[in-house]
């Protein structure tokens, strides 16, 4: 498989997916919608909607969680699978639900100031306590 293509899929097997090109490198968010949504924090890479192809979508539902934003997730297992801003040409992707390897890494961490009082963060990567500049989706045209 061509290394810009990744696939994924949720717990059950009811989802699974293949985006075509480049996937931004993983943010993690720490809001309470990301946390209330996954049980943790959330840790997602990006990529372009259009470049997003559904191989099985059986189990796949989607949930308006805030005016213009919805979270994709499996309606048979639960698994959280992902984010979209309406209009936005962008597809958030889970980065647990990538086949492995993926070769991306985590480079920041966003809404800090919501975190969950039982873990800490990792004081290695920039951490913002509200939203940052997201890392751009590399391009590979």
């Amino acid at each position: 498989m061509d290394p810009q293509t990744h696939e994924g899929g949720c717990l059950c097997g009811a989802v699974r997916y293949r985006h075509d090109g480049a996937l931004r490198p993983i943010v993690a968010c720490h809001c309470r919608q990301c946390r209330r949504t996954s049980g943790h924090y959330v840790a997602a890479t990006q990529g372009y909607r259009e470049r997003l192809s559904l191989l099985t979508d059986d189990g796949l539902r989607w949930y308006v969680s805030s005016p213009g934003i919805r979270r994709g997730f499996c309606s048979r297992c639960g698994s959280s699978l992902f984010w979209e801003r309406e209009g936005s040409g962008r597809v958030s992707i889970m980065a647990g639900t990538l086949d492995t390897p993926t070769g991306l890494r985590m480079v920041q961490h966003i809404h800090t100031r919501y975190a969950g009082d039982y873990y800490e963060i990792d004081p290695v990567l920039p951490a913002f306590g509200d939203g940052a500049e997201m890392p751009p989706i590399p391009d590979d045209h």
